[in-house]
């Protein structure tokens, strides 16, 4: 049985082989995610880091008790104290660290990788007794010797097109400075290795940026041998000032630091692990129809097997074994395509907004496992079925020719069972109609919805497939007998052609759903921002950790064409346990900037101890205008009784609270800061020119945005965009396997159909005809694909839809009839070349030779 069953994989190698290429990109969407979740996390993991190996114990300043201001505690690391504690028995080695984030200007004046913490780290050039400091080796010019120069790595001056001697404009936080660029080093460090900037500096001019003059950030101790670094710890602690700096050791760093990095990155393999799992899914559909067929069309085959003595077991057997060669074949070149797709996936997913680090592949044991695993358990388990359909072949059936009917206990029996999934599933996403808020819950019926009535339609298509492709045949009509006979083709078997068209269906359904979402969403963003906005540009700050120069606004106000430049400070606003934002304003400038529509109040008696607050927070908390919220504002341990002077509708732009911009100023974790700067011009428009303005005014600072309505309207859909682009390239792997499925099903029917193709040709149809009815029976199921999929993709949408209603302002149903029709178009367009080759291959049948094949 062995060698039958690889003498019937190599029979139909051709065929096979597309089974094959459908297992394969399933397991490589599986391999690739695992592949990439583990690379992404190691390369994040050390771009966030320290190299905590050569490091027993971190000295840190704690943070200032409550109510004390910082520069009423300034830091105590200091050489002296970096001195004390050289002298500490089981110290090897001190390292004084003055480091933070300086953002970059490259040539262009374009920011080098800004809005990422990690990625911009500047610091301190410390030279040793020799002159040199020994974690960045100088490759061309000198360490930077004074407030006016700098130095960068050798990655950072390619990324920016820098040379010696050039200018650089770059910010740490507050004004922009330029500094000559004097050296180019080279650096271990993991942060900069991983695709991020690094700037230096002389250890004065890092001092006075990122701590105080004469001061550090933190303190490097590396242990003698022998020494064990918790007592060191207990050692250096008892020299420390007490309240005011703290010792953690290496190991304790390393342990926080693994629990963050594991929190970050636990979420990058989710969303192509969902679609692996539809690719596996929809590629099951194609490896269960090619076994259907080959068992139907090997019937009396396995029935002469039987007769000659071979046991229904062995039968089962056989039919595995060529699932298990087959599975092995994909699961080897699924892995190899998994490699490819995890080194292309960082890349499409840094355009979502969110750059990933750059690393090396890391390929674990589990990938390698799971390509096995999925690839043999899938193609197995597909087989199955059909093995244990061709193992109940009696051998009386060798006597028989004809196709035997469908039982119609079993048909009814799964119409009954299509028909309650339907109910459940359509009861489920109606239920959600009513739903205002994305809950766990609302979440999980929705899942389960969409999940039974996916199931549902797939059970239910053998049934929905004559009275659809009746009613569809009626434009193939038109194209005469051939199209007659498409239609009658296409009706012969409905089971087969409801599994051939199930692969597009769903990608149809998938597809069609989240273009309707992602256009609704889009619209109701652009509806939002027109509505809470009426500046025509905003300054922000790239960071939530910074600020934008004070002296700036003035510069925005006094800039040409600029009507009004209100300055914004934001903050949070703790409100029992939740933390909401809280935007500090000045009521007569705001009014022309934010579109506010207050329900009860206003912000004329906006001032200290008064706030202002949204709907949505008036709701929750049952405060209105005049009530009082007990809440703690910025870095204000007391919580406080606020009277409410007005509750307004829920605008994005003025956050969830407004707050007179003195106090929340004074509250904020960065005292006097300002966030942003909403600007109303003259003419009421954008342009190209108030905009450069509005950039030198602001000093081209890289810490900085200068938007206008579009661009933040773009931005704020840029993430739900990305996404859905990211969604519909890896929704195409399904589309290739519905048409792999297509060619698969019509080139094995070509071949059941050989003699009723010799007698088509030998009554008179010419090959053009032949060629015809493949091409429109391939058509028609596509349709009958098409048709299913977007009725169930566009109720899914707007049952789901109601869901981000209660998430986002304004949302509403908005079809995208431009994306279902190009969706329409090109499924029939995937049906029509799906069938090139089977119809060419049927086109070349001898009329003679056909009649005559037994």
């Amino acid at each position: 049985m062995f060698r039958t069953a690889l003498r019937n994989v190599l029979a139909h190698k051709a065929r096979l082989a597309m089974t094959v290429l459908a297992v394969c990109l399933g397991v490589a969407f599986v391999c690739g995610t695992l592949v990439f979740a583990d690379s992404s996390a190691a390369a994040y993991r050390a771009a966030v880091s320290k190299d905590f190996a050569d490091i027993a114990v971190t000295v840190t300043p704690k943070d200032p008790p409550p109510g004390a201001a910082a520069a009423q505690l300034p830091s105590v690391l200091d050489d002296a104290l970096a001195k004390k504690l050289a002298d500490v028995s089981g110290v090897a080695a001190v390292r004084p660290l003055a480091d933070g984030s300086a953002v970059l200007n490259a040539a262009d004046g374009t920011p080098l990788r800004a809005g990422k913490a990690w990625a911009n780290p500047g610091a301190a050039y410390v030279p040793g007794k020799d002159g040199k400091d020994s974690r960045y080796p100088l490759i061309k010019g000198h360490a930077p010797r004074n407030g006016d120069e700098l130095a960068v790595d050798s990655g950072t001056a390619a990324a920016g097109h820098f040379g010696i001697g050039d200018m650089i404009t770059l910010a740490t936080d507050g004004p922009v400075m330029t500094k000559r660029l004097v050296g180019i080093v080279t650096t271990e460090d993991t942060r900069v290795t991983a695709g991020g900037t690094l700037a230096l500096f002389d250890k004065a001019t890092a001092q006075g940026l990122f701590a105080s003059p004469g001061h550090y950030t933190g303190i490097d101790l590396s242990a003698a041998p022998g020494a064990d670094q918790f007592e060191l710890s207990r050692r250096v602690t008892d020299v420390l000032p007490a309240d005011r700096a703290e010792a953690v050791t290496g190991t304790d760093q390393a342990s926080r630091q693994a629990v963050y990095v594991d929190t970050v990155t636990r979420g990058y393999e989710k969303l192509p692990m969902i679609f692996a799992g539809v690719s596996l899914f929809i590629g099951s559909f194609l490896v269960v129809n090619t076994f259907t067929m080959l068992v139907t069309r090997r019937t009396r085959e396995i029935a002469l097997l039987r007769a000659i003595g071979a046991a229904r077991r062995q039968v089962v057997r056989s039919v595995l074994l060529e699932a298990l060669l087959i599975g092995l074949a994909a699961s080897a070149a699924g892995f190899l395509l998994g490699l490819g797709i995890a080194s292309v996936l960082p890349g499409l997913l840094s355009t979502a907004g969110d750059t990933l680090p750059n690393g090396p592949l890391v390929i674990g044991p589990l990938p390698v496992v799971a390509a096995l695993g999925v690839g043999v358990g899938v193609t197995m388990l597909a087989a199955w079925l059909p093995s244990r359909r061709a193992a109940k072949v009696a051998p009386i059936e060798a006597m028989r020719s004809a196709e035997q009917p469908p039982c119609a206990t079993r048909s009814r029996w799964r119409g009954g069972v299509g028909l309650a999934l339907l109910v459940l599933g359509v009861g489920l996403l109606v239920s959600l109609t009513g739903a205002k808020d994305a809950s766990v819950e609302n979440l999980r019926n929705a899942m389960l919805g969409c999940a039974a009535l996916v199931v549902a339609m797939i059970m239910l298509a053998p049934l929905l497939a004559a009275p659809v492709i009746r009613l569809t045949g009626r434009l193939t009509g038109r194209f005469g007998v051939t199209g007659h006979l498409a239609r009658e083709n296409a009706l012969r078997d409905p089971r087969r052609t409801a599994a051939t068209a199930a692969t597009l269906m769903i990608s149809t359904a998938l597809v069609a759903g989240l273009a309707v979402i992602g256009n609704s969403t889009g619209q109701a963003l652009d509806r939002q921002a027109a509505a809470g906005l009426g500046a025509d540009y905003v300054i922000s700050t790239r960071t939530a950790m910074t600020g934008i120069d004070p002296a700036a606004v003035q510069r925005v106000a006094d800039t040409s064409g600029v009507r009004t430049a209100a300055a914004v400070t934001d903050s949070v606003l703790f409100i029992g346990g939740s933390v909401q934002g809280i935007s500090g304003v000045d009521p007569d400038a705001v009014e022309a900037t934010m579109k506010l529509d207050f329900v009860s109040g206003s912000l004329a008696d906006l001032g200290p101890g008064r706030i202002a607050v949204s709907a949505a927070i008036a709701r929750q908390h049952g405060v209105s205008a005049g009530g009082k919220l007990g809440a703690r504002m910025g870095r204000d341990q007391d919580f406080r009784q606020y009277t409410v002077v007005g509750v307004y509708k829920d605008n994005p732009t003025a956050h969830e609270a407004l707050g007179a911009r003195t106090e929340v100023q004074r509250n904020s974790f960065k005292p006097g800061s300002v966030q942003r700067i909403l600007v109303r011009t003259d003419g009421g428009a954008a342009s190209r020119t108030t905009e450069e303005r509005l950039r030198t005014a602001v000093g081209n600072s890289p810490l900085v945005k200068v938007q206008d309505r579009k661009e933040l309207v773009r931005e704020a859909a840029g993430t739900v965009s990305d996404l859905l682009t990211l969604m519909y390239g890896l929704l195409a792997i399904g589309i290739v396997i519905a048409s792999l499925g297509i060619v698969n099903t019509l080139a094995m029917s070509v071949s059941e159909r050989t003699r009723e193709i010799g007698v088509l040709r030998a009554i008179g149809m010419d090959r053009t005809g032949i060629r015809r009815m493949i091409r429109l029976e391939s058509v028609t199921v596509a349709a009958f694909g098409t048709l299913l999929g977007l009725a169930g993709g566009l109720f899914g949408a707007w049952a789901v839809g109601a869901l981000a209603n209660g998430a986002i302002e304004r949302y509403a149903l908005a079809l995208p009839w431009g994306t279902l029709l190009l969706v329409c178009v090109a499924s029939l367009v995937i049906g029509a070349v799906a069938a090139v080759l089977p119809a060419r291959w049927a086109a070349a049948l001898s009329p003679l030779e056909a009649v005559a094949e037994a």
